[in-house]
């Protein structure tokens, strides 16, 4: 994938801290379970269980809200690529949903926005 289809999205969650979600194909946001934590304000394992239950519950499938992406960062004087777990919007809006609704559906008309937003000008 070209660098020219990554499209940042700069989320500003109540607490003032920002999550960068990521459209990596045109066609939805991506995030990673440490920036869905910071989107709704727990730690990690807490948006890790909600995601197995979300799973284990077929409210999602599996492949196709969760997806592995290339992350390649400077380590010493060399480049190191590993392979992220990022979860989609659906993902997202649904363990929001189950950890705290309120914030999740401040997100969700942020996504709306945005997305409809993104739709015009494409």
């Amino acid at each position: 994938m070209s660098s020219e289809e990554l499209q940042l999205f700069i989320y500003q969650c109540q607490n003032g801290s920002n999550v960068e979600l990521k459209c990596f194909d045109g066609n939805t946001l991506w995030a990673t379970q440490q920036q869905i934590a910071t989107l709704f304000g727990v730690d990690r394992s807490v948006i890790v269980k909600h995601i197995q239950n979300v799973i284990e519950t077929q409210e999602l499938k599996e492949n196709s809200t969760c997806a592995f992406f290339a992350q390649v960062q400077k380590e010493g004087n060399r480049q190191v690529e590993r392979q992220i777990l990022h979860y989609n919007l659906d993902m997202i809006i649904a363990v929001g949903y189950r950890v705290n609704s309120a914030k999740a559906t401040q997100f969700r008309i942020w996504a709306t926005k945005i997305w409809a937003t993104k739709i015009l000008r494409d």
